[in-house]
């Protein structure tokens, strides 16, 4: 839309005799058109990078990006943070488990989860098998409530996604503390609210590749 008004905003100056490019009136019109086009350019980038439309079809997506999402969800749950960063950092690859679970069951299961959830075990170096079974119980929810989630636009389905990532948190909690870890603070829970509040974010960064290529009249 925006696109659009500039584009005609554009060709109303090349058409407007009173314009301020009297001097040069063909380099001015075809500054303006120049201008115009990009503007088109930069408000179609912006629109790739938001959600999918319902109506809109998307692409079959790539196993290899699957796979490439869960590395880098692994990498950004063992990087070096501290202080703020690390009070509120989610657990991403629980985050991006939980988008595949819902958008493609065929491809992430309970199996594939539990795999993963003993990957982030050995990573983290913690109690093997807490995130195994966090992630597995997870993802069974997610199969479960994903008929239910995707009749919701995204930034419904966040407290949804927020309840599903305080589950998986207080498992993880659960078997450290069956296992002598100390009582956490209150603020062990604040990384699933947060989780939730890019979930919007995530979904429409991870269905990108999957965003079909739009006429200039679509955008």
């Amino acid at each position: 839309m925006g696109a659009r008004i500039a584009l005609g905003a554009a060709l109303r100056a090349m058409d407007d005799p009173h314009a301020h490019c009297v001097r040069c009136p063909q380099g001015g019109r075809i500054i303006a058109l120049g201008a115009a086009l990009r503007a088109m350019n930069m408000f179609s980038r912006a629109a790739a990078f938001t959600p999918a439309r319902p109506e809109e079809i998307l692409r079959q997506v790539n196993p290899w990006f699957i796979l490439l999402t869960f590395v880098f969800g692994l990498l950004a749950n063992i990087a070096p943070a501290s202080g703020v960063t690390l009070l509120l950092r989610p657990d991403f690859l629980a985050l991006v488990i939980l988008y595949w679970c819902i958008q493609e069951p065929r491809y992430v299961s309970v199996g594939v989860a539990w795999a993963l959830g003993l990957v982030m075990d050995v990573a983290d170096a913690t109690v093997f098998g807490q995130h195994a079974l966090a992630y597995a119980v997870l993802a069974y929810s997610a199969e479960y409530f994903r008929r239910r989630v995707l009749r919701f636009p995204l930034w419904q389905q966040a407290p949804q996604v927020a309840v599903l990532l305080l589950v998986c948190a207080a498992l993880i909690f659960v078997v450290r503390f069956v296992g002598g870890a100390p009582m956490p603070r209150w603020t062990y829970f604040i990384p699933p609210i947060v989780g939730a509040l890019l979930w919007p974010l995530l979904s429409a960064l991870l269905q990108w590749p999957q965003r079909p290529s739009r006429s200039p009249s679509e955008r």
